[in-house]
């Protein structure tokens, strides 16, 4: 891509300067020759800690999202984002959690733990800037609430912002809809109550295929899709949305029911719908999606266990009493944590009478966290920019030319 000069020359100096600004007011002094690699077992969380000969000061505490990575990670990518922001002056922490799964509860306080050990291990940073992605931005959102005086900003990037409760309600959508559209398989449980040692692998994947290949099917996952509010782009190539959605609506979920005590999914009060052009397209595809949707809403009545629902409210769902800036950053072709998300978010500070603390960027991307080195770079910076000067970044932080879209608003989530 051929960019503007003009543009080009414009964010090649707002990055110097805000490089320049960083390094006015960062000075962090290790207690450690550096540079520092740091690798262990702290509370039974494995760790990693990276720190360059020109550490600027600032300390990324990484967050990871669903699933354990083979090893201890300090940055989303790992090692060759790592060696990124290395050069760039950064020093760099991540857990593993002491746990897989829905790990909030021991991301969180390991997360935590991590970040206490590097100021007595390797030295105080001027600024501790935890980012969390997917997963993980549940615990940094959670932990831009609890430990304000821990986590001086927080990045949360393609971010659960309705939290657990609104999430996995709002995903059971496309379960419900599998199973008035195909029926759902005895032998993976209820779609409300999916057997908790399910297999996607072994149990679900074998079945789903064979249903997305028969193309007498298509206009039934379509409306599986277009009901839950799914971008069509990378939903059955590239990113393979429905396979992962389904993932998480079958493994992940029993997984998560194994640790709440229970199924976690209610609906009631919610009213599913289609647009009259949604019903038409379908119509054209030999799907009757009044019908569908009729039994959809006659099974508004699912109501999850008292001991189950509190779990997943307790890890987690946020008030938006945030003390800390945050700072969020979402692909608008996300098909796992789709981009109203951000719109539920933002309700939830405004309504606490915190949003002069939010800033919200999207990216053209079609992806899942499918965020290029840059665009990390330009959030970390404005976010030290707003950490030293205590002004919010304005969009001159996330230029157009790399992806940035400035004018995007999510539309809100339905339920």
């Amino acid at each position: 891509m051929k960019l503007n000069r003009k543009i080009y020359g414009f964010t090649t100096a707002l990055i110097i300067a805000i490089m320049m600004i960083s390094s006015v007011f960062s000075s962090g002094e290790a207690k450690v020759n550096l540079p520092v690699r740091l690798e262990g077992t702290l509370n039974g969380a494995e760790y990693l800690i990276r720190v360059p000969e020109n550490w600027g000061g600032t300390l990324l505490v990484f967050a990871h999202g669903y699933g354990q990575p083979s090893s201890a990670q300090a940055a989303p990518g790992g090692t060759a984002m790592e060696d990124f922001l290395l050069s760039q002056g950064y020093a760099l922490a991540g857990s593993r959690y002491q746990a897989d799964g829905w790990a909030i509860k021991e991301g969180i306080i390991d997360t935590l733990s991590l970040t206490n050990f590097f100021g007595a291990k390797v030295g105080t940073p001027d600024q501790v800037i935890l980012w969390g992605f997917s997963m993980g931005s549940v615990i940094a959102f959670e932990s831009a609430e609890r430990y304000s005086d821990i986590y001086d900003g927080v990045i949360s990037a393609c971010a659960l912002g309705a939290g657990t409760v609104r999430t996995w309600d709002s995903a059971f959508t496309l379960a419900l809809a599998y199973d008035v559209a195909f029926g759902w398989p005895e032998d993976w449980g209820t779609s409300d109550n999916v057997r908790n040692d399910l297999v996607f692998n072994s149990d679900v994947f074998p079945v789903l295929f064979n249903q997305v290949i028969a193309s007498s099917n298509f206009g039934f996952f379509e409306f599986m899709r277009m009901v839950s509010g799914i971008p069509f782009d990378g939903f059955y190539s590239g990113a393979n949305f429905l396979f992962t959605d389904m993932f998480f609506l079958t493994e992940a979920r029993g997984e998560l029911e194994s640790r709440a005590g229970g199924p976690i999914v209610e609906n009631i009060g919610h009213t599913y719908t289609l647009t009259e052009s949604d019903l038409a397209y379908l119509a054209a595809l030999g799907v009757d999606a009044g019908s569908l949707l009729q039994a959809m809403n006659a099974r508004t009545n699912i109501v999850a266990p008292k001991n189950a629902r509190n779990y997943v409210k307790h890890y987690a769902e946020y008030t938006g009493d945030i003390k800390t800036p945050v700072l969020t950053i979402h692909t608008v072709g996300d098909g796992l944590v789709v981009v109203n998300q951000e719109n539920a978010y933002r309700s939830t500070v405004e309504a606490a009478g915190m949003e002069s603390l939010l800033v919200q960027v999207y990216t053209d991307a079609v992806g899942h966290c499918d965020f290029n080195p840059l665009q990390l770079l330009f959030s970390i910076s404005a976010m030290e920019f707003w950490l030293a000067s205590g002004i919010a970044p304005s969009s001159a932080f996330f230029p157009e030319a790399f992806g940035f879209l400035n004018d995007f608003e999510p539309s809100p989530m339905p339920f």
